[in-house]
């Protein structure tokens, strides 16, 4: 069995995020390429984005702490620690409204 504190990794992952040039900084807690379900926590800090990209297959971002937009050509959403979103099959971008982490959930296709 396999434990971890979201809360401490959330918070480890954002001073990673403070020290890195692009003020973001990742940590996949559970899967891989190995398997179908990927877990990974994604901090941004206030005003950075992952640009534009595809869907790997089934994917909800849950908001640890700080405030996201989920956008995709036609609609956005934005998001706040305890949210959950069920990310569309569409292309789409996540913006850090406040500095931010999130868990992205993934069940690859």
């Amino acid at each position: 069995m396999q434990k971890s504190s979201l809360t401490a990794l959330a918070r480890e992952q954002l001073e990673a995020a403070h020290r890195a040039s692009s003020g973001r900084a990742a940590k996949t807690v559970y899967g891989g390429n190995e398997k179908g379900l990927r877990q990974t926590v994604i901090t941004l800090l206030a005003g950075q984005s992952l640009a534009e990209h595809e869907n790997p297959g089934e994917a909800t971002l849950h908001v640890l702490s700080g405030r996201v937009r989920l956008a995709t050509a036609d609609a956005s959403w934005e998001a706040r620690a305890g949210d959950l979103i069920a990310i569309p099959d569409a292309m789409h971008s996540l913006a850090a409204l406040d500095d931010s982490a999130v868990l992205l959930t993934v069940a690859k296709r």
